[in-house]
């Protein structure tokens, strides 16, 4: 079988605040690379006319579209940031832009939480295709390449409807946040 890989860079802020190390509690950023490798969902010959399971136009649309208008340039904080409050209280119009993670939004974190909501929006796309690796390169030395099923490792402290990353929507915040 054929897979289909596609890679997006995008700019990124976040902190770490639980203790990772003291420079990453300041607010900081990074040109980041995300690699997505697609499959389909089942094998099945090519059929002589079109050749593929699906174009790579519908194949990457969707995931483009999010990493473009939600990733980029939006700033990632764990969901107890105190700057998360501050921003939702002064600036409520740039805290749409703020990717709430559960806990330290880690490169670890961010990969299993895109390859959760990548699954999510390739099963509402009809489960022609399924992500068999997302690898995130936070710089050139570091990177971190995520398979299998992503909810077996996230936090899952609420109840799953309310996760932005199990919907297959542009959202980048839970409802209840």
């Amino acid at each position: 079988m054929a897979d289909l890989i596609f890679t997006r860079r995008f700019s990124m802020g976040h902190r770490l605040i639980h203790g990772a190390s003291e420079s990453c509690a300041l607010p900081h950023g990074h040109n980041e690379f995300v690699t997505i490798r697609l499959e389909p969902a089942s094998a099945s010959r090519l059929d002589g006319h079109g050749n593929m399971p699906v174009s790579f136009q519908r194949a990457k649309s969707g995931w483009h579209r999010f990493v473009d208008e939600r990733l980029d340039h939006a700033l990632q904080l764990a969901e107890d940031d105190p700057l998360l409050a501050w921003f939702r209280t002064q600036e409520p119009a740039r805290a749409a832009r703020i990717i709430v993670t559960p806990g330290d939004p880690t490169t670890e974190l961010m990969a299993g939480l895109m390859k959760a909501k990548l699954d999510a929006m390739l099963l509402a796309d009809g489960d022609v295709l399924r992500c068999k690796t997302i690898t995130l390169q936070e710089t050139p030395t570091n990177t971190v390449e995520f398979t299998g099923n992503p909810l077996d490792f996230l936090p899952a402290p609420r109840p799953p409807e309310q996760c932005w990353w199990r919907r297959a929507d542009m959202t980048i915040a839970d409802q209840t946040l």
